[in-house]
């Protein structure tokens, strides 16, 4: 499959998140915030970083860049959307996705290996993993509290929607210790930690995080 990766001003997770791709076994394609075509991509991914210095809010100027407007359109049709940190903000800014996320309880960035809980594994992010597998990967933002209001998180979670939760340890004060969601088709999600940084042995948490960049080829062939 070819899966785009957009780079904003002030990205600086895409190129982890293009070789993610590659060792996941799919091609990687460059994206630009300004292209106004995807280029014919098969999915999406909207890395980590601070984009546009993250002004205003985290993603709130992201939304409204031309290629935002041909993500949205393809996410309404089906396409896969994955948005890690930065990209999970602006996939709420861009209302893919419900919820806000804020800064940090304690008012401090945060750095670490997290373990998380896979909870929806019908995503063609997360098909890779059995559900409830506990993985770890690397966590840094300084807003990363994901909040909604209580229907909404009741709806989250009535429907199956949270994708991830943080165990052990809540590093940010997401409410119920939410780490990732999708939306009510399954197509796109957002999570806060980063997998593209636990895809090889040699670096980062391990490998753990891998299976959110297996998954896209396994929900294609299966």
């Amino acid at each position: 499959m070819k899966v785009g990766v957009v780079t904003f001003p002030g990205s600086l997770d895409d190129v982890d998140a293009q070789r993610a791709v590659r060792i996941g076994g799919n091609e990687a394609v460059a994206l630009w915030h300004g292209d106004h075509d995807l280029r014919g991509v098969d999915a999406v991914v909207l890395p980590g970083g601070f984009s546009y210095g993250d002004y205003l809010r985290c993603g709130a100027i992201s939304r409204f860049s031309p290629v935002m407007a041909e993500v949205i359109e393809a996410a309404g049709k089906g396409m896969p959307v994955l948005g890690i940190c930065n990209g999970f903000q602006i996939l709420c800014e861009s209302h893919l996705l419900p919820g806000a996320l804020i800064r940090n309880d304690h008012r401090k960035f945060v750095c670490r290996d997290q373990l998380l809980r896979i909870e929806n594994t019908s995503t063609p992010w997360t098909s890779s993993y059995a559900e409830g597998a506990e993985i770890t990967v690397v966590l840094k933002n300084g807003e990363g509290g994901f909040v909604a209001d209580t229907e909404t998180l009741d709806r989250l979670e009535g429907e199956g929607r949270v994708v991830a939760r943080y165990l052990e340890v809540n590093p940010n004060g997401s409410m119920r210790d939410i780490a990732g969601i999708t939306n009510d088709r399954g197509n796109v999600v957002g999570l806060m930690p980063h997998p593209e940084h636990a895809v090889e042995d040699l670096t980062g948490a391990g490998t753990q995080g891998l299976g959110f960049f297996t998954s896209l080829t396994e929900a294609v062939f299966s």
